[in-house]
C-alpha cells in the first residue's frame, strides 16, 4: 500500500493537486515551431540570374512583374471562379481602359493573333470554329506588306490561311479578292513599309476587310495602347510581359466586339478548336488587368526623366576610356526609350563586340547587353533595377579599360 506521506507528495506535484490547492493552473505549450524558410529555387536549381541591360526579350524572360501584380494572383488563387466570368469582367475593364469595344487577355501577344485571326475566319459560327485549320469553304487570305512579311505571320499560317505580300496601295487594292480574309499590320516595321497606317485602313474600311495590327512591345508611350483603337482597326494584340510588366505569358486581343466574341470561341475552357492549348489562368487574367491599369496610372514623364537619368551614368563612366564613343538614341518603335549605343576605336580598345558581350555575361555581377554591330553594344535601361546603372556603367568600363592598347 501507498504510504501517506508518498501520496501527498505525488498530488502536491500533479496539476490536478494545483487546482485543487486554489493555485491556478497553466497548461504547459509547446515553443512555437520555427517559419520554414523560404525556398531559393534559383539558387536551389542552379539557376544564374543577370543584370538586364538588353530589354524586354522573351529569352531573358521579359520583365519583372511587381509586387502589386504578385499579390493579386497570388490572393486570386485561394477561390474558385468560372473561367468565362473572369475574361467577362476583365475584358469590360480592358476595353474602358484602351478605348476598345471589347477586350481579352490571352496567353501573349503570338496567341492574340492566333484567335484575333480565327475569329475572324469563323465568325460566331461552331462548325468554322471546329474545322480550323482546314479553311475549305473560307476565305482564308492575309494581306500583309512585304516590309511586314517576317517570322511572326506564322502565328496567322497557324489557322490555316495564306499570306499575300503587297508593297504598294495599288498592289494593295489589286490584291483584294472575294478570298481575302483579312488585312494585318506588323507595327514595329511601319518605317519600312510603302503603305502607313490610315491609308492601310482606308483601303480596308473601303473594301469592309477587318484589319488587325500587332503591336506587340510597342509602349511605350502608353497611348498606343488606345492609338490604334481609336485609328479604328478591328483588332489589337499587346505583349502582356514588357514594358506593362504583366505575366510574361499574357496579352491582350482588343477591338470590334463581334471579333472578340468570336475569337473566345476558339480559346479555352472551350475544347473542338485551335486555341485550347492557349490557356490563361484566372491569376494571369486578374494579374494582367492589374498591371494594365498600373501601367496607365504611372508617372510616364517621371519614368523618362529617370531613364535619361540612368543613361547618362553610364555614359559617364565609359567615356573615361580612351577610344570610346558614345550616343544617346531612341528607337523609333518598339522599346521606345532612351539607350546607349557605345562605340571603340580598336587600335586603341583592342576587343571585339562578341569579346566583351561574353565578357559582360560571365562576369559577377553577370551583365545582358544586347548588339548586332561590330565594336558596338547598344543598352537599354528600363529593365534595371535602381543602383544597377552604376554597376552597368563600372563592368563595361572595366572590360574596355582592360583592353585598351
Amino acid at each position: 500500500m501507498i504510504k501517506r506521506r508518498a501520496l501527498l507528495k505525488y498530488l502536491s506535484a500533479s496539476p490536478l493537486a494545483l487546482g485543487l490547492s486554489g493555485i491556478p493552473f497553466l497548461p504547459v505549450t509547446a515553443a512555437p515551431a520555427p517559419p520554414v524558410p523560404k525556398r531559393d529555387l534559383i539558387k536551389e536549381l542552379g539557376l544564374s540570374t543577370f543584370i538586364n541591360a538588353a530589354g524586354t526579350f522573351t529569352t531573358m524572360t521579359a520583365s519583372l512583374m511587381h509586387e502589386e501584380v504578385m499579390e493579386t494572383m497570388n490572393t486570386t488563387s485561394k477561390e474558385f471562379v468560372m473561367l468565362d466570368d473572369v475574361q467577362d469582367k476583365v475584358g469590360v475593364k480592358i476595353a474602358a481602359l484602351c478605348h476598345a469595344e471589347s477586350a481579352m487577355v490571352t496567353a501573349g501577344c503570338w496567341s492574340a493573333l492566333v484567335l484575333g485571326t480565327a475569329g475572324v475566319l469563323t465568325g460566331m459560327d461552331q462548325a468554322k470554329v471546329s474545322q480550323l485549320p482546314n479553311v475549305a469553304g473560307l476565305k482564308s487570305e492575309v494581306i500583309v506588306q512585304k516590309a511586314h512579311n517576317v517570322g511572326y505571320v506564322h502565328a496567322l499560317t497557324n489557322t490555316g490561311v495564306s499570306i499575300v505580300a503587297v508593297e504598294t496601295a495599288e498592289e494593295l487594292e489589286n490584291a483584294i479578292t472575294d478570298k481575302t480574309a483579312m488585312m494585318w499590320f506588323l507595327n514595329f516595321t511601319a518605317p519600312l513599309g510603302k503603305i502607313q497606317h490610315e491609308e492601310w485602313l482606308a483601303i480596308g474600311k473601303k473594301h469592309k476587310i477587318p484589319c488587325m495590327i500587332d503591336m506587340a512591345a510597342d509602349v511605350p508611350p502608353v497611348t498606343n495602347l488606345w492609338r490604334f483603337n481609336d485609328l479604328g482597326f478591328d483588332l489589337v494584340c499587346v505583349s502582356g510581359g514588357k514594358a506593362i510588366r504583366g505575366p510574361q505569358s499574357a496579352g491582350l486581343l482588343m477591338g470590334r466586339k463581334d471579333l472578340i466574341a468570336a475569337a473566345r470561341l476558339s480559346s479555352p475552357p472551350r475544347a473542338g478548336n485551335i486555341g485550347r492549348g492557349m490557356k490563361v489562368n484566372k491569376e494571369e487574367i486578374l494579374g494582367m488587368y492589374v498591371a494594365l491599369e498600373m501601367y496607365i496610372k504611372q508617372d510616364h514623364d517621371k519614368d523618362w526623366k529617370d531613364w535619361e537619368a540612368r543613361v547618362a551614368v553610364i555614359e559617364k563612366e565609359v567615356s573615361k576610356i580612351k577610344g570610346v564613343s558614345t550616343k544617346v538614341v531612341v528607337p523609333p518603335v518598339a522599346n521606345h526609350t532612351p539607350s546607349l549605343v557605345i562605340t571603340w576605336d580598336k587600335s586603341l580598345v583592342n576587343i571585339t563586340r562578341d569579346a566583351l558581350v561574353a565578357n559582360l555575361r560571365s562576369g559577377t555581377p553577370s551583365i545582358a547587353v544586347m548588339s548586332n554591330e561590330e565594336l558596338m553594344l547598344n543598352l537599354t535601361v528600363f529593365m534595371l533595377k535602381p543602383g544597377q546603372d552604376k554597376i552597368v556603367g563600372k563592368r563595361i568600363a572595366e572590360e574596355l579599360a582592360k583592353a585598351t592598347v
